[in-house]
């Protein structure tokens, strides 16, 4: 079966966990929603409406005035949401208001006025040549008047410390070999920005360095086809489990994950775009 499509996100997902990728895309299991996972969603959508205003206008008075409609948005999009503080209005305002610290933070290290983007929430595919589909959304891509491309990625979270610096890069450098394949020129700088701990990390990459991406994207698919096709999902046991919502199924901490699907092959190398990116998702 010819190879179809992959996400930062889930290729992230496999990288820490094959059954964690599993659970995912295979069994669609529910995750609850976590305030911090919701607020970046909202946050993320403030910050893409604020360049809708003109220069001059993109204050963070305006950005705080769009929190509560963009907020009311996601919940119209997904009603399930709304019991998420069950329906304690003292717990939202505090939320609002922690979001609201993310949008300053956020001022302090950028000016909007400054920057006009060329596309935010950008979704963006190629095709390699062995029919591996690329596919993500990025949050906003600028391009200098010399044609130099900048691609930023919010993230609503703390800065990582060194040691795992290298993740968050992976996200970017995947981004950059999409563009790089869409557009024929390698981004000139990949730019994450931490709103939890105002910090933002820069990266120039190298064509050299996108062409090892892709090589390295390549044998992830393949180790996610070989999983597919042998149904052997391992567990990988890390610190992250305390935060998974399926460590009750997991066999590394006693549990039993159901019964994979007859289809779960065709789930994996025929899985629709909605299974594999979703804006706003994955941002803290």
């Amino acid at each position: 079966m010819a190879p179809t499509a992959l996400s930062p996100s889930r290729a992230g997902d496999f990288m820490q966990c094959p059954l964690l990728y599993r659970f995912r895309v295979v069994d669609r299991l529910p995750e609850a929603p976590s305030p911090a996972a919701v607020r970046g969603t909202v946050v993320h959508a403030v910050l893409e409406r604020l360049f809708d205003l003109p220069r001059g206008n993109r204050s963070l008075d305006a950005a705080r005035g769009l929190l509560p409609s963009q907020w009311e948005r996601v919940q119209a999009e997904a009603p399930e949401l709304s019991a998420l503080f069950d329906g304690d209005g003292e717990a939202v305002a505090e939320w609002l208001t922690s979001a609201e610290d993310l949008l300053a933070r956020w001022f302090e290290l950028e000016d909007p006025n400054r920057l006009e983007p060329s596309d935010r929430e950008l979704y963006v595919e190629t095709v390699l040549d062995d029919g591996l589909v690329l596919r993500g959304y990025v949050d906003r891509v600028d391009v200098a008047p010399d044609g130099r491309v900048r691609v930023v990625d919010y993230k609503t979270g703390r800065a990582p410390r060194e040691a795992f610096e290298a993740k968050a890069l992976f996200q970017m450098k995947f981004y950059a070999l999409v563009l790089w394949r869409l557009r024929g020129a390698v981004p000139a700088m990949l730019q994450l920005v931490y709103l939890g701990s105002g910090e933002i990390l820069r990266y120039a990459p190298e064509e050299a360095e996108l062409t090892a991406t892709e090589r390295k994207v390549r044998a992830l698919w393949a180790a996610i086809a070989r999983a597919a096709e042998t149904g052997d999902w391992r567990a990988s046991p890390s610190r992250l489990c305390d935060w998974c919502d399926h460590r009750p199924l997991c066999p590394a901490w006693g549990g039993t994950p159901p019964p994979l699907p007859d289809n779960a092959t065709e789930l994996v190398l025929g899985e629709p775009a909605s299974a594999l990116a979703v804006p706003g998702l994955d941002e803290e």
